[in-house]
């Protein structure tokens, strides 16, 4: 189960994401670099992680135009990630040629194809946020939307709360990957996230991967932080 839990390395320097990378690799399956630690430290972070045995989930949510975004994510692919997302709202056009430019380039340079997701809707963001934005239709209708619409673009899943994870299972069947961020212990804060759920509830809708990041590093015990979360992950499990 420990393989299914990503750990975000919202740290400020390479020095601390090494530190984290140290502690907890054998306490998780993935380490998330995103925005702040690789503007700060670019792809030398993620060559460290890889270096030290890691695997990595880039999480950049490219959106830009098409040629742009499949450009960025053939790089992603060079550097060994093990997977990287773009954001759905980019549309169809850019996420086809993402998956298409990709998987040429792998296939010709003998390197494993990235996971691909697409970013839904933030989980920070809530219905009255996608209004002040022009989008009249509600959280709930827009998630199962474009997560169909990376599965029809050739996406291998999306980034998504649990609290939709039903409706994309109804809309994209169970092999569609979905990864969920905002996943907090029932103890913890549930900081800026808005539709936020538990390990276990998060395992037991069905994800398949699950973003944990300060529950775990604003523990007093990080180690312990991630191994009580592992162990709620296994609780959703039923018994054989």
């Amino acid at each position: 189960m420990k393989q299914r839990l990503i750990f975000a390395l919202d740290v400020d320097s390479l020095a601390a994401a090494q530190r984290w990378v140290e502690i907890l690799a054998g306490e998780v399956g993935m380490f998330k670099v995103g925005k702040q630690l690789f503007t700060r430290c670019g792809p030398e972070v993620v060559r460290m992680i890889t270096a030290a045995g890691g695997e990595v989930f880039l999480d950049l949510k490219y959106h830009d135009i098409p040629n742009t975004v499949a450009k960025a994510g053939v790089e992603a692919a060079r550097l060994g990630v093990k997977m990287f997302n773009v954001h759905t709202l980019g549309g169809r056009t850019m996420m086809e040629q993402v998956v298409r430019e990709v998987a040429a380039a792998t296939a010709a340079e003998n390197l494993p194809l990235p996971i691909m997701l697409g970013v839904t809707i933030l989980t920070s963001s809530s219905d009255s946020d996608l209004d002040e934005v022009g989008i009249a239709a509600p959280v709930a209708e827009m998630v199962p939307r474009l997560a169909h619409l990376a599965q029809q673009s050739g996406l291998s899943g999306v980034v998504a709360s649990a609290q939709e994870l039903g409706l994309i299972r109804a809309k994209c069947g169970d092999d569609f990957i979905v990864v969920t961020p905002g996943v907090r212990p029932a103890s913890a804060a549930s900081d800026d996230q808005q539709r936020i759920v538990t390990p276990a509830q998060a395992v037991a809708a069905g994800a398949d991967y699950l973003v944990v990041g300060r529950p775990i590093a604003k523990a007093a015990d990080p180690v312990a932080a991630a191994r009580a979360i592992v162990a709620e992950m296994n609780s959703a499990v039923p018994s054989q």
